[in-house]
């Protein structure tokens, strides 16, 4: 029996991919890579998605997340969750607008930030530590 959240996970991270309009090679690899380890690759429902046999438009990404995330939040699920999507992101050594709105999307559900609204040099100081973290464990 395939962990419902590890599915959602995925379809998260599939999603996060196809933001900035396209899944690269460094991401698809990543993704793939990932399935694999975690046992869901051949998953009727992440099958497709892993071929990229359709596009994942955003809302459906955002949909995902609520679903993964639930009504209670804890700091601990959105670090992870944070974490995940950023060592997608930095896979291809860029990050989209998209993607970064995303990020700071997340990190604004964190219980723990109590900081109502970010300026864009706060967004990119976060996004930069996230990139450190993510290669300092690479």
């Amino acid at each position: 029996m395939v962990n419902a959240n590890v599915k959602n996970l995925i379809k998260i991270l599939v999603g996060a991919a196809w933001l900035d309009g396209k899944i690269q090679p460094e991401e698809r690899q990543y993704l793939q890579q990932l399935a694999q380890e975690k046992g869901v690759a051949a998953e009727p429902d992440i099958q497709p998605l892993l071929h990229e046999l359709k596009p994942v438009q955003p809302t459906e990404c955002y949909e995902w997340i609520q679903e993964y995330l639930g009504d209670r939040l804890s700091t601990e699920d959105v670090h992870s969750l944070l974490e995940a999507i950023s060592g997608l992101i930095y896979r291809d050594g860029e990050v989209a607008i998209a993607e970064a709105k995303l990020l700071t999307k997340l990190e604004s559900l964190n219980p723990a930030n109590d900081t109502p609204q970010l300026g864009h040099s706060d967004v990119l100081k976060r996004i930069q530590k996230l990139y450190r973290r993510w290669v300092d464990r690479s």
